[in-house]
């Protein structure tokens, strides 16, 4: 292993994934919210995204801000980091877009699980072909074992929901749109990592990402608009206008984490953290008629397994 990577402890870098993996579902059930309060889909999103990036130009006026933005800059002219990588945005806004669409219909649970399977295989792929900043990183029989682990895991989380809901289309249509984000979003992840790695700081490639995916959230929205479907006038309601920040602890995770962990285990970890979190709301946070299931409990502990199996390194640094 490099010193580069090394530079983070391998567990701690695990434990900041779980922690920022938790803050998806809270995130999920303020959007879903926040769409429901509208009935308008695209506009939470926008609005999510655009809380987002106003706390993050406010953080990219100081000093440090600046400088990261620079180096960013001056790496993408001279090549080091491909331009079309700031669009990693538009990525974040179709998970954002498929959160305030589907969260109310599928629920927490059954929008996680296809997310989770899109993620578990976007990060084998990502990390076997190099695209993130660590370089290619081996599929070995460990991180295949954890990978599998956490669909399992994830799968018995979820199960009792599946088999009161069933499996019928009006299930299966609005599971692609998660399913579809989180093969995207291990690819979103790693075009993040190698921002942030020449830019020296999450700051600027979580700042874009936010400014490309709002824009791309404002054009969507102008387009309905200008279509015939009105927005609604914003909540008073305070606390639903948290899943901007919420999503810039996620996204500024990611991307320091995937250059240390890897795609795969990153992604590992914020999966264990979403069903944490998923399990944590069911408890403290609970919807009407939501209750906390054995098999909840069970899959969470599979999928902190395949985190810890896939995370751990034995000798050279190719075993990971």
């Amino acid at each position: 292993m490099s010193a580069e990577r090394a530079a983070l402890p391998v567990p701690v870098g695990v434990a900041i994934a779980v922690i920022a993996g938790s803050a998806m579902p809270l995130q999920g059930r303020v959007n879903g919210a926040l769409s429901t309060e509208l009935g308008h889909g695209i506009e939470a999103a926008t609005i999510s995204f655009g809380v987002g990036l106003l706390l993050l130009a406010l953080a990219c006026l100081t000093p440090p801000g600046r400088r990261g933005l620079s180096r960013l800059r001056s790496h993408v002219a001279a090549g080091d980091v491909p331009a079309w990588y700031l669009l990693a945005g538009t990525i974040g806004a179709f998970f954002v877009i498929s959160q305030g669409l589907v969260v109310t219909i599928l629920g927490v649970a059954l929008f996680t699980v296809a997310n989770v399977a899109g993620q578990v295989a976007s990060g084998l792929v990502a990390d076997r072909v190099g695209f993130g900043p660590g370089g290619p990183r081996p599929v070995s029989t460990r991180r295949a074992v954890g990978a599998l682990l956490a669909l399992v895991g994830v799968g018995v989380a979820v199960w009792p929901t599946l088999a009161e809901r069933g499996v019928g289309f009006e299930v299966v249509g609005p599971l692609l749109l998660p399913l579809t984000a989180g093969l995207l979003m291990g690819f979103q992840q790693a075009m993040n990592g190698v921002q942030t790695r020449y830019a020296g700081s999450p700051l600027p490639a979580t700042f874009v990402n936010f400014a490309v995916g709002t824009a791309a959230l404002v054009v969507t929205l102008l387009v309905m608009t200008a279509a015939g479907t009105p927005m609604a006038p914003l909540p008073p309601v305070w606390w639903m206008y948290l899943g901007g920040p919420l999503g810039v602890c996620f996204i500024a995770a990611s991307a320091v984490l995937v250059r240390f962990l890897g795609v795969l285990v990153t992604g590992l970890g914020l999966i264990a953290g979403q069903l944490l979190g998923s399990l944590a709301i069911d408890v403290f946070l609970p919807v009407a008629g939501a209750q906390v299931e054995l098999a909840t409990v069970a899959g969470t502990a599979v999928a902190l397994g395949a985190v810890v199996i896939a995370s751990v390194q034995r000798g050279a640094p190719g075993h990971r």
